[in-house]
């Protein structure tokens, strides 16, 4: 194999898994190092430079990078990532003086968003410090988009949505609320803007036609779609609901609706799963939360038909399924055992959502597939027409929060080539640094004890109090005092074990003290060959080998499995030449603001934050 090039900085930043994992490639070990020091804002302001909002994916991310951590390779459980950054947003101080500033001089360029969910409110944070004008159209008559409609205020406080949105609008942007955008056509005829994007999200809930859907209106009043039956608890619409509720899916909306109908009001409240509990789409602490809440999760029941009688909605009825699974838990065969009616006075369809652009008109040149998504390039996040964009929900279908940041962030990036005339392809490119972090012969700028501590378990609110208001939080939170442990947890898996060849005598000093087996000196092969000479399995294909260059005396190579190595420093400790070192990796994420032309570089941007 050819030596890996360290300065790449792809190689590093797969390394640090979590960062990898992030959509937004967010610095996590170095965050919770700060937090680690009792440096909430520090820690906040690092988190807000690729996620912002920090306080509310503290507590609401479907957080990918925790099945990432490297610490549940050596322990069950991951490092509470996710809690850690609510930690750094619940502690902080003011952080407004840190924010970008908005130039009193703009650049003449306008844009346009529609909507005001978390893609559009991130395009605002990224042009608005660039002295864009920025216009956003929202049909509701507060902005947050699904974080506020679709996420129960007992997940997700308002105060908390207000706070994050308020330091984007507070740049001055125009914030249009009861607005919606009627007609693209008629948009971009007025000539106002320059550019619109389009983060309208994924607004409409797939329904369920089976027998009895369309029956007379006491039943329909009775059968709701999720995603609009929470809309509607959001916005005090709906205050109430019958004691007997079926939810129909097992998607993190499922569990949204099941917990809600319990604050409404229903004393028996079922899940009801069309396959075994494998297949779930709900993260597992969200199943768990609603578990505790007394929600029963039925699996195997495929629905079948919603039961009238009297003219009323009395039950629905199901297939019971039986499934064959192989050994990696794919379903071989299925079988229905038989029917079963379950009653019930309210039915929540809660089975997917999807885009709709029905104010998007024919022949704009803006052009969409067979299921009506907009053809969107996966990387400028440009459509066919050069100067609408799309993000978020609304350009490849439901995802996250986080993700739709990153798409916003994208898309910022785009916009702005786009309005100075740049090509949008072409992008700017990451970059990485590395510093080493050791102070003396032996001592280290940070923490590489290995401490076998468990994960903290977040504190709840008492059960029986948590259903006394809709919007109660119902995750405490840790005190500063109680993350001490947490932080100690990480692996500080952006300080590399970074090897110099040249310094290296072949002493198998560093061989012998690897706890994990992961490095090898052998002499060099093509991959396939080099890596069933690892001392350890190399188990993970998709993470590339470090290979050295050739070492001096021997030609031999040095080998690191990167998926292998926890990162604990003993091959830099054992070292007698220092041939191994212990460096910080800092992968830098291109922004927006990283194309600002030298006049404007006088003012406070982002990466001053």
């Amino acid at each position: 194999m050819q030596p890996t090039d360290i300065r790449d900085p792809g190689h590093f930043h797969r390394v640090v898994d979590c960062q990898w994992a992030c959509p937004a490639h967010t610095d996590v070990p170095e965050y919770i190092r700060l937090i680690a020091q009792g440096k909430f804002t520090e820690a906040y302001l690092v988190n807000r430079e690729s996620n912002v909002f920090p306080g509310i994916l503290g507590r609401v991310c479907d957080r990918p990078c925790e099945p990432a951590c490297r610490r549940s390779r050596v322990e069950a459980e991951p490092v509470a990532i996710c809690r850690l950054k609510r930690v750094a947003a619940d502690h902080r101080d003011d952080v407004r003086p840190y924010l970008p500033s908005v130039p009193a001089q703009k650049n003449g360029k306008r844009i346009a968003c529609i909507g005001a969910g978390p893609a559009s409110l991130t395009v605002a944070n990224d042009l608005m410090p660039l002295g864009y004008e920025v216009t956003i159209f929202e049909k509701w008559g507060t902005p947050g988009g699904l974080m506020r409609t679709n996420i129960p205020a007992f997940r997700l406080p308002e105060g908390v949505l207000d706070e994050e949105i308020g330091y984007i609008l507070d740049m001055g942007v125009d914030l249009r609320l009861g607005s919606p955008v009627t007609s693209m056509e008629r948009l971009l005829a007025g000539g106002e803007f320059d550019a619109v994007f389009v983060g309208s999200g994924a607004p409409k809930g797939k329904d369920l036609d089976l027998p009895g859907r369309r029956g007379p209106k006491e039943v329909q009043d009775h059968i709701h779609i999720g995603i609009d039956w929470l809309e509607s608890v959001a916005f005090e619409h709906v205050k109430s609901i019958g004691q007997r509720v079926l939810i129909i899916g097992v998607g993190n909306t499922a569990m949204d609706c099941c917990r809600t109908s319990l604050r409404l009001g229903a004393s028996e409240v079922k899940v009801m799963a069309r396959k075994p509990r494998g297949f779930f789409k709900a993260s597992d602490w969200e199943l768990e939360d609603a578990e505790e809440e007394n929600v029963e999760i039925i699996v195997n029941h495929a629905p079948k038909a919603f039961v009238v009688e009297a003219g009323r909605l009395a039950g629905m009825l199901f297939d019971r399924m039986e499934y064959d699974l192989d050994a990696d838990g794919r379903i071989l065969a299925e079988r229905v055992l038989g029917e079963e009616m379950i009653p019930c006075d309210d039915v929540i369809l809660a089975i997917g959502q999807e885009n709709a652009f029905p104010w998007i008109e024919d022949g704009l040149g803006i052009e969409f597939d067979k299921w009506h998504v907009p053809k969107v390039d996966p990387v400028t996040f440009q459509s066919s027409l050069p100067q609408v964009f799309f993000g978020g929900d609304a350009a490849f279908g439901p995802k996250n929060i986080i993700w739709a940041v990153e798409h916003g962030h994208q898309a910022a990036i785009s916009l702005h080539k786009y309005c100075q005339g740049l090509p949008v392809a072409d992008r700017p490119p990451p970059m990485v640094t590395l510093s080493s972090r050791k102070m003396g012969l032996h001592e280290w700028s940070y923490k590489n004890d290995y401490n076998p501590l468990e994960r903290r378990t977040m504190p709840h609110v008492a059960l029986k109090e948590r259903f006394k208001k809709v919007d109660i939080e119902v995750e405490l939170g840790f005190t500063a005092e109680q993350v001490e442990i947490e932080v100690q947890r990480c692996m500080n898996c952006d300080i590399q074990t970074v090897f110099d060849a040249r310094l290296c005598i072949e002493c198998d000093a560093c061989i012998d003290i690897c706890p994990m087996d992961c490095l090898t000196m052998t002499t060099n092969a093509p991959e396939e060959e080099l890596r069933s000479k690892l001392k350890a399995p190399a188990l993970n294909l998709d993470q590339p080998l470090f290979v050295s260059s050739p070492l001096q005396h021997t030609g031999r190579v040095m080998v690191k499995d990167e998926d292998v190595c926890v990162h604990c420093s003993l091959c830099a400790e054992r070292c007698p030449t220092a041939a191994w070192d212990m460096q910080k990796s800092k992968i830098q994420i291109p922004y927006a603001s990283d194309e600002i032309p030298p006049s404007c570089l006088t003012h406070k941007t982002r990466k001053t934050a």
